[in-house]
């Protein structure tokens, strides 16, 4: 069952082009305009499909997909909480299958300042736990890429992430030498 047939959303996949894990959020988000709740749908996978790149998503990212999507989506908190706890679930069953999918659905419902707000957010997600690892990284510029965004504009986006970043942070136990 998808997510849009459990909330009750089920439209033609031919028709619309959403995927079962957009259709299955959607329905939570009944009382919003179609499009509005397919985008937010799409944006909370996709979030989700960031934070389980490294087969992990911490309680700091959980809670930071929560915050996002009930700010950006204009949702109530717990509408919020069970759109994120959806969202994970089907990233965790369905992500290899579906994030292209889901990725070239958000293009199509979003503008493009909306695109790269998610760009930054997916920084954001995989900073909530003090620390972007390499697996976050290489997920976020694969997005980047389905999402139409050159690397000059991804380096420029991520930039303000830097110092979460795992691979520009020394190992542990490697202090920087002092000059004399």
């Amino acid at each position: 069952m998808s997510i849009l047939e459990w909330l009750g959303l089920k439209r033609d996949h031919d028709a619309t082009g959403d995927t079962e894990t957009v259709r299955r959020i959607a329905g939570e988000l009944r009382a919003l305009p179609p499009e509005q709740a397919r985008y937010v749908a799409a944006f909370a996978f996709i979030l989700a499909r960031v934070a389980h790149a490294d087969l992990v998503i911490s309680e700091e990212e959980t809670r930071k997909m929560e915050r996002l999507v009930r700010d950006l989506g204009h949702l109530p908190a717990a509408q919020a909480v069970l759109v994120v706890e959806i969202a994970k679930r089907q990233s965790e069953l369905a992500g290899g299958t579906e994030n292209f999918l889901v990725t070239r659905e958000l293009k199509e419902v979003a503008t493009r300042e909306q695109c790269r707000e998610l760009l930054d957010c997916l920084f954001a997600v995989s900073a909530a736990d003090d620390s972007i690892s390499g697996a976050e990284e290489a997920q976020i510029r694969q997005v980047a890429s389905e999402l139409g965004f050159s690397l000059s504009e991804l380096v420029e986006i991520r930039s303000a992430w830097n110092d979460k970043r795992e691979i520009l942070r020394r190992p542990p136990g490697r202090e920087r030498e002092e000059v004399s």
